[in-house]
């Protein structure tokens, strides 16, 4: 008992146990989508059979696009490396650019809404009027600038992934803002908190110890849409020409923008790849977020099981009105 307890109470489980028909199908997908891009993320040196910058093997140089073969099983590219590993080599490039976005955006996010729905007044003012500015900006001409400003275009493997990171941070980050501030001027206003300051707790303590843990239970919802976008706007800098050297890492956006020629010549096999790999990334992460966000409705996850609209399941879970029941005279 105590054993399923515990695995009721993990996120995933729960989320699965409580999801039915297309929900729970659109769930699995994207969880299996997900663990998909993980393992070749995390496995990549084990599974790739090349380097992502190998060029020749025991039996001399691969060769600039050659089609499928038992050696190449996605054949190469116009640069002469093995498809496949640029691929799965580039899962990991991408997971790097979303755990240092999103840890970015998190605790920068989080702090300032912390901070700026707690203590009001001037300085609340102030951070929310200069979150509005910040959406005035578009993330890819952000990203664009961020990454002739840290790398001059083209660059290594961490300096690339940090003018990603740095721009989709930016952008971010008055999202979580808004989210954290919202709750935590709810939460300031419970009877809770109240007694702790009634018993003589000091500002810090209650704002990191009693507020916060109460105002961060929809942050995963958006961590899950922003990894989506992460991957995005990585590729798309890579597209552009302002991602990673070929050499320092594999990146699927710059394999999309040299694979361009290659199309029209009737070479398909250097641009699909890395192109349905951003495709299925992206949808496998959305899935899960958009999944989680009708969970955590009520009144989506209760039209999911019974076919009601939303306004039929909360009138379901309204009491009868006396009228109804013959009761008024």
């Amino acid at each position: 008992m105590a054993r399923t307890g515990f695995f009721a109470r993990v996120p995933v489980i729960r989320q699965l146990r409580q999801s039915v028909g297309l929900q729970r199908g659109m769930l699995v997908a994207g969880l299996v989508l997900t663990a998909v891009f993980l393992i070749c993320a995390i496995f990549a040196p084990w599974i790739a059979p090349y380097s992502f910058n190998q060029l020749k093997g025991p039996d001399g140089g691969f060769g600039a696009q050659q089609p499928p073969s038992s050696a190449h099983l996605l054949g190469t590219t116009v640069g002469g490396y093995d498809v496949l590993s640029r691929v799965i080599w580039g899962a990991q490039t991408a997971l790097f650019v979303i755990i240092v976005a999103v840890a970015l955006s998190v605790v920068a996010g989080v702090l300032l809404g912390l901070l700026s729905g707690y203590l009001g007044g001037w300085i609340d003012r102030v951070v929310v009027v200069i979150a509005d500015a910040i959406y005035a900006f578009p993330t890819l001409l952000l990203a664009i600038v961020v990454a002739i400003a840290i790398s001059g275009g083209q660059s290594g493997l961490w300096p690339g992934v940090m003018a990603a990171a740095v721009s989709i941070t930016v952008v971010f980050i008055p999202q979580y803002l808004r989210v954290v501030r919202a709750e935590v001027v709810r939460v300031k206003a419970e009877a809770f908190v109240e007694s702790a300051r009634v018993i003589g707790a000091s500002n810090g303590r209650i704002m990191f110890r009693h507020v916060l843990r109460n105002s961060t239970r929809t942050l995963p919802l958006i961590v899950t849409l922003n990894a989506s976008e992460a991957i995005s706007t990585m590729a798309a800098l890579g597209f552009l020409g302002f991602g990673i050297e070929p050499t320092a890492a594999a990146e699927w956006g710059y394999d999309l923008n040299k694979s361009i020629s290659d199309v029209s010549a009737g070479i398909w096999w250097t641009a699909i790849p890395p192109g349905l790999a951003i495709v299925l990334v992206v949808l496998g992460i959305t899935l899960i977020g958009e999944s989680l966000n009708d969970l955590a409705d009520p009144r989506l996850r209760a039209r999911r099981r019974t076919g009601k609209t939303p306004a039929d399941a909360v009138a379901a879970s309204q009491p009868v009105a006396r009228e109804f029941m013959g009761e008024v005279e």
